[in-house]
């Protein structure tokens, strides 16, 4: 068995174990109430269950981690799948940090799930070693991207913590406007969280059944001289179409549903040759998403928050937020060094400038504007509770559009950490 298989082997391990761990947390939760155990012992016991298979799970990752970089010959943070799995495992290690300061076990039943969201994620991208492109040769590989993604998984732990105090703190049985409204953008939140889940449940069951649709694009170019000129490319589906690419002609549709058709022509304005597909996903993510999001209201017969918040009673507020804006504390200067300085740095080694306005420079900006903006709303100004709450979910939500949206959907110097 090679390395790289073996690495492969260790990260499908780590998945799993972050399931139970994810699953154990739950049990921490969700058991106090029928255990014959008082709620702080029960909580204890599991909970320390629940961390000892999560740290398994980090180990398994870390040793995916260290024998793939061994077996291809690069620290694996060159594309998308690498950096993802990266990601995740940094999300893992700023929970043990957290966690090891804090005791506070039902962090992780808001934690792991994420951890298990970006592996998840991770999965859908192509996984080979894949050759670095001469910009990426560099020692800064390892460490711009090693710790601006080390600062956003604190991030992402404040995120969690955020989120839990929101679902803590919002009384689902007030029906004052703003209650309503509270509760409205809880629930939306937790409704995107379940677009993302079916996103990549619908890549991997249709990946699974062997689905298959492909396109001949016409793409028409006219250069500066007014000289116009046709090429024809091919694309490939992994999903059935509800969009065609624009000016294209069905090679071949497997049938869904009774579905051999698209349904719609992608509109001219969306130019790429993977613009239609990525409209296509996003319409899939968005319909599997409600459906699940229908299925899972119809079984809890209430908001999803609603059905939430009774298990978090017994936590102190005031330690949730605590531990929201300290993970965000400990993440900002690790961010703005490896984002910021360590990204100028090295843009300067290789393209001979230290800012050029490239969308993923702007956006890690934006990001670092944004969560310095947050620091000083709560040193300054004393927006602590659900107000420092909701810009620490919302601060994420630019993080994940900073790492996902930017490398897929927009085109810059950046774009190779989407192949």
């Amino acid at each position: 068995m090679s390395l790289l298989d073996f690495s492969s082997d260790a990260f499908i391990v780590a998945f799993f174990l972050y399931c139970f761990g994810f699953m154990l947390y739950g049990v921490t939760a969700l058991g106090r109430k029928w255990s014959n155990r008082s709620p702080e012992e029960h909580t204890r016991r599991w909970g320390r269950i629940a961390y000892i298979v999560s740290l398994l799970g980090f180990a398994a990752h870390l040793t995916f981690f260290f024998t793939r970089w061994a077996g291809g010959g690069h620290i694996p943070t060159s594309n998308m799948y690498e950096f993802m799995t990266f990601l995740g495992m940094a999300i893992m290690f700023a929970f043990i940090i957290v966690n090891a300061i804090y005791r506070k076990p039902l962090l992780g039943l808001f934690t792991l799930p994420l951890v298990v969201i970006i592996v998840a994620f991770a999965a859908v991208f192509p996984q080979e070693v894949q050759p670095l492109i001469p910009a990426l040769q560099s020692i800064w590989l390892k460490v711009h991207v090693t710790t601006a993604a080390t600062g956003e998984a604190f991030f992402a732990v404040g995120f969690a913590a955020g989120l839990m105090y929101l679902l803590r703190t919002v009384d689902f049985k007030q029906t004052s406007e703003k209650a309503r409204r509270e509760q409205r953008w809880v629930e939306f939140t937790l409704y995107v969280i379940i677009i993302i889940i079916a996103f990549i449940s619908s890549v991997f069951a249709f990946r699974g059944a062997g689905y298959e649709a492909s396109f001949t694009q016409e793409n028409v170019t006219i250069d500066a001289k007014g000289v116009e000129s046709s090429t024809t490319e091919t694309v490939e589906y992994s999903l059935p179409p509800i969009f065609k690419p624009y000016n294209s002609q069905v090679v071949n549709v497997d049938s869904f549903l009774g579905m051999k058709e698209p349904l719609f022509e992608t509109p001219h304005w969306m130019k790429g040759v993977n613009a239609a597909r990525k409209l296509n996903t996003i319409s899939w993510s968005i319909i599997n998403g409600t459906i699940l999001y229908g299925l899972i209201r119809l079984a809890l017969r209430k908001r999803i928050g609603a059905a939430i918040n009774p298990l978090l009673g017994d936590i102190d507020e005031d330690d949730i937020d605590e531990i929201s804006y300290r993970a965000i504390a400990i993440g900002y200067p690790v961010f703005m060094l490896g984002a910021l300085i360590f990204a100028m740095i090295w843009a300067y080694i290789a393209w001979s400038r230290f800012w050029g306005w490239d969308p993923k420079e702007v956006w890690a900006l934006i990001t670092w504007l944004y969560y310095t903006a947050y620091l000083h709303l709560r040193l300054s100004r004393g927006w602590h509770g659900s107000k420092s709450a909701w810009l620490a979910v919302i601060g994420f939500v630019i993080v994940l559009f900073t790492l996902i949206g930017v490398n897929l959907v927009l085109v810059g110097l950046h774009s190779y950490a989407g192949v």
